[in-house]
């Protein structure tokens, strides 16, 4: 794998912002629809600014060509308070280059550090490249909800992919 994982910095908004709507355009990455102005991510990058959800980057020279991170699964509930959301997106153009695969490799490393004992990552079941990196990392389905995304092209299920760490 090119590139250097790294904890994001704010110079990294804007590509993290484009990585993003790219995942958007293709209508079965995430369930957003709209794509985002850096302006509105802001308060996202902001919440992984906390060392409990943090927020890593892939760099190759000079630009961030991919992210992962951790998110809170079902905030505030504190029953889940070791149960954390991994999320993943890289730039189409470095698709099968090893770039998600380190990113997993170190968010998870990361998440074992922080104490998590369970990572959850929830995905659409037409993102079979996601999928795959998921099984590849060691995680297994754990559940699914049928058909409750509509999307432009059709509906689709929802997966819960997960881990025991």
């Amino acid at each position: 794998m090119d590139g250097v994982i790294r904890p994001a910095e704010s110079r990294d908004l804007p590509r993290l912002t484009e990585i993003y709507n790219q995942a958007i355009r293709t209508g079965t990455c995430t369930c957003d629809l709209t794509e985002f102005t850096e302006e509105a991510r802001l308060p996202w990058f902001r919440e992984h600014q906390d060392p409990a959800w943090p927020l890593f980057v892939c760099e190759l020279d000079g630009a961030a060509i991919g992210y992962a991170y951790l998110s809170p699964y079902r905030k505030g509930r504190e029953a889940l308070r070791h149960v954390a959301e991994i999320s993943y997106y890289v730039d189409f153009a470095c698709h099968g280059r090893g770039v998600g695969s380190a990113l997993m490799v170190c968010t998870v490393a990361e998440a074992r550090r922080l104490g998590y004992r369970s990572l959850i990552a929830i995905l659409l079941a037409c993102n079979e490249p996601s999928i795959a990196l998921l099984r590849k990392s060691g995680f297994t389905e754990w559940g699914r909800l049928p058909e409750i995304a509509e999307l432009p092209g059709g509906t689709c299920s929802h997966l819960y992919y997960g881990m025991t760490l």
